[in-house]
């Protein structure tokens, strides 16, 4: 499918967003030139929103699924209150530790907690109140991430959801691919929650934006 915005208009984002930090800069470098799936990188304008959003919060607890090469965990981490925590989990043990070497670089070494392993096993686990939830991981397994992690979200929380538009294939007609068919489900999920509220966010490959009634 086309891509959803034209390089015209990317190159313009691009000309405005502030530059994010050196480590980012370097994540976001060494991702590119050595990671195969690097197109998985949130990249300066997603960035700088996570960033954004966690300063406007001001997050105690924030959780991540699917970390990747640990820059939107770095990113988010930005705004978490002095004794704030983040807790990011990783399914591939080759991400999760070329991320937790760059977390032990960062100025929020003591306060990120890297797990790795399959969330739908870790996250019955986990005993804490959310402020903030980013899901960027399996996209087949969003609609249970959001079942699973909804009733430890604190009363005007924040889940973010990326990749809603899957490269376009969500607005496909019919619409074919499992990953595609996934977020719509998840979709569906979300806006028949009677406990939430949410607005899509054309935002690189689209981003839901959920809060918790």
């Amino acid at each position: 499918m086309d891509e959803l915005i034209s390089e015209r208009l990317q190159s313009f984002m691009d000309r405005w967003v502030s530059p994010l930090p050196e480590l980012l800069q370097e994540i976001e470098a060494f991702t590119l030139a050595n990671h195969p799936e690097a197109h998985m990188l949130s990249g300066a304008q997603q960035g700088q929103f996570l960033s954004m959003i966690s300063q406007m919060i001001r997050p105690r607890r924030v959780l991540e699924i699917g970390t990747f090469t640990g820059y939107s965990a770095l990113c988010l981490a930005s705004g978490l209150t002095e004794f704030g925590k983040l807790v990011t989990i990783e399914y591939r043990e080759s991400d999760a530790q070329q991320a937790r070497s760059y977390f032990d670089r960062s100025a929020y070494r003591d306060q990120i907690q890297l797990l790795q392993g399959d969330a739908h096993v870790l996250l019955p686990t986990l005993t804490e109140s959310w402020d903030l939830v980013f899901i960027d991981a399996d996209k087949t397994g969003y609609a249970d991430y959001f079942n699973i992690l909804l009733p430890s979200v604190r009363r005007n929380g924040f889940i973010l959801a990326d990749n809603l538009f899957f490269h376009g294939q969500v607005l496909e007609e019919p619409v074919k691919g499992k990953n595609a068919k996934a977020l719509l489900s998840f979709a569906e999920a979300v806006k028949s929650c009677p406990d939430v509220e949410q607005v899509p966010i054309p935002l690189r490959d689209g981003l839901m934006l959920i809060r918790k009634l």
